[in-house]
């Protein structure tokens, strides 16, 4: 699992502009079962994905595509963890330690 952190690295009206192509960004990868959980942090100087179920280059080659990110507004931090423990709403996303 990854928990995928950008930070805003431009004023937020730019980030305002690109907003509906960055929504219709995460709404492609949630169709897919990537994306679990998304929101903006507070406060507000970037947001947060958790995302499941791909590696970790398909990972970074999903916040390169963010519109955000072509458009220069944020940097990403990408974090792997192995979820061993979860929610029962995500037990599909729950995985097994390797090694």
């Amino acid at each position: 699992m990854f928990v995928m952190e950008l930070t805003y690295i431009a004023p937020l009206e730019a980030v305002e502009e690109q907003l509906d192509a960055h929504i219709a960004w995460l709404d492609a990868h949630y169709a897919t079962g990537v994306f679990l959980a998304s929101g903006r942090k507070v406060p507000r100087d970037g947001g947060i994905i958790l995302a499941a179920g791909v590696s970790r280059e398909e990972i970074e080659k999903i916040a390169a595509e963010d519109p955000f990110t072509i458009a220069g507004l944020c940097e990403y931090r990408i974090t792997e963890f192995i979820a061993t423990k979860t929610s029962p709403s995500l037990e599909s996303a729950r995985e097994t330690p390797r090694g």
